[in-house]
């Protein structure tokens, strides 16, 4: 049977994500077989196994910090926002169906077998399992039927560290109230507190600390430096998502839609010597960058209607005029057409036209297209020359089909496939990570540098560069924690 560990937070964003890809990481260096868990996560930004599979991305993440391949038994429960009261449930990797929170509530305790299931699943093949809370312990609204947090901790017998955010601050009310809410048996399975992203001298925390040990009668087990470490965030509060000023020479621009997906698409961008990439949702930002990218959505018709309203798409439409390149990933690309129907009501019905920067159209269908594919573009000329042949490894997650009308593809899969489409200085593919790959890096990295008319810069090895990433979050931790004393609650050496 496998070893545990489970990290819950006092908030969301407290740092739990990374945490725990950390101890993936420093439990997969001292030998283990290591396997994370999480048993529902609520994130736009998501993955696809090879099996076709959808999880939450940051299990894939740790699943690479393990150096293991992702499975939909790290995640068995996904919601995917669709409204502001409403989610797209997945079990197991497969959409079950939209629910209102409410109708979610009462039904998720039928969810609990298939938790245990995929959580026995793993165990056959981990020394050790590092579980993931959401959100809070102490929202004791929410207790019925939890599955997550403490409920999760009972069932499966698992000890507990409890991190808070001192970066937001009042971490020590953070963690005092989150242990007072909870009633002396949740209280049990904490046996650690952990203040996560410090800066600054640890004495000066010191008198806090003690005195937080001797109210809550649990032992602080580590204060984590701040690191400006480069790892997929898990959702919309991404930091990311908040700079929107130029830096560097080259100026890449992403619309940061209400329902943004996936925007872990453009982290290699940012590596690219002499790119800054910003994030723009407000007419008058845009301005005049080298590249504009509309990224994918949860809801397109709906994002594509506020695009429509506060000016943004005429922004865009004018950009494109000038020549300016446009690259539409999934949601975005459907954006890109003419024509997008809802004869199933899948994104609330009806018809709408989109920017018209694209020969196509699409029809929303009733079955999410979720598969892990690779493929190389095609030959193309003018602006995207660069891209011409290269290859690339991504996967696909849409419920739409999409009709290219002039048939100049983007790319073609492997099982050959066409996907995407080209027009002049517009491309658009449904293809998630599709910059993940060398290739493709090189290739842009060439086309933005033409576009700039500067020279290219030092060679960028992005796969590389991600375990090193690993590595000084983990180096980070291992100093910060008494890895002793978890190795001893988890009953090992």
């Amino acid at each position: 049977m496998a070893k545990k560990i489970m990290i819950q937070g006092t908030m969301s964003n407290a740092g739990k994500s990374f945490l725990c890809t950390a101890l993936c990481r420093i439990f997969t260096q001292d030998g283990y077989r290591v396997r994370p868990f999480k048993s529902q996560n609520m994130a736009l930004n998501s993955f696809i196994t090879k099996d076709g599979s959808e999880i939450g991305r940051a299990q894939a993440v740790q699943a690479e910090a393990c150096k293991t391949e992702p499975t939909s038994y790290m995640n068995p429960v996904l919601l995917k926002p669709t409204t502001d009261v409403g989610s797209q449930v997945i079990v197991n990797g497969r959409v079950l169906k939209n629910m209102s929170a409410s109708d979610y509530y009462k039904f998720k305790k039928e969810l609990i077998p298939d938790v245990l299931h995929a959580f026995k699943e793993l165990e056959k093949e981990a020394d050790i399992i590092v579980i993931e809370g959401a959100g809070s312990p102490a929202e004791i609204n929410l207790k019925k039927d939890d599955f997550v947090n403490m409920g999760l901790a009972k069932m499966l017998n698992s000890p507990v560290l409890l991190a808070g955010d001192i970066d937001r601050g009042g971490v020590f009310a953070q963690l005092y109230g989150t242990v007072m809410l909870l009633d002396n048996n949740e209280r049990n399975f904490i046996k650690g507190l952990v203040i996560n992203k410090f800066r600054g001298d640890k004495k000066i925390l010191e008198p806090g600390l003690k005195t937080l040990e001797d109210l809550c009668k649990i032992p602080v087990m580590g204060v984590i430096d701040y690191i400006n470490v480069d790892i997929d965030d898990e959702d919309s509060l991404s930091s990311k998502l908040e700079n929107e000023t130029k830096t560097n020479a080259i100026d890449v621009a992403v619309i940061r839609l209400p329902k943004i997906s996936n925007f872990t698409d453009f982290s290699p961008l940012e590596n690219i010597e002499n790119v800054s990439v910003r994030y723009v949702k407000k007419r008058g930002q845009l301005k005049n960058p080298d590249l504009i990218i509309i990224p994918g959505s949860k809801s397109t018709i709906s994002d594509l209607k506020w695009m429509r309203q506060n000016g943004i798409e005429g922004e865009i439409k004018k950009a494109g005029s000038k020549n300016t390149p446009i690259i539409g990933i999934c949601g975005g690309y459907q954006m890109l057409g003419n024509l997008l129907s809802d004869p199933y009501n899948t994104e609330g019905g009806g018809k709408i036209n989109g920017l018209g920067l694209l020969p196509i159209d699409t029809v929303f269908e009733e079955e999410k297209n979720q598969r892990q594919t690779s493929g190389k573009v095609c030959k193309l000329d003018g602006i995207f020359g660069s891209l011409s042949g290269r290859k690339f490894h991504g996967y696909e997650i849409h419920m739409g089909k999409t009709t290219c009308n002039s048939g100049l593809y983007f790319s073609k899969t492997d099982d050959l496939k066409n996907d995407g489409c080209v027009s002049e200085n517009v491309f658009g593919t449904y293809i998630h990570g599709i910059f993940d790959s060398q290739d493709m890096i090189d290739g842009m990295e060439a086309m933005l540098c033409k576009i700039k008319g500067i020279e290219k810069g030092k060679e960028f090895d992005y796969q590389s560069y991600r375990e090193k990433q690993y590595d000084l979050l983990a180096d980070n931790v291992r100093k910060s924690i008494d890895l002793d004393l978890i190795y001893e609650i988890m009953g090992m050496k």
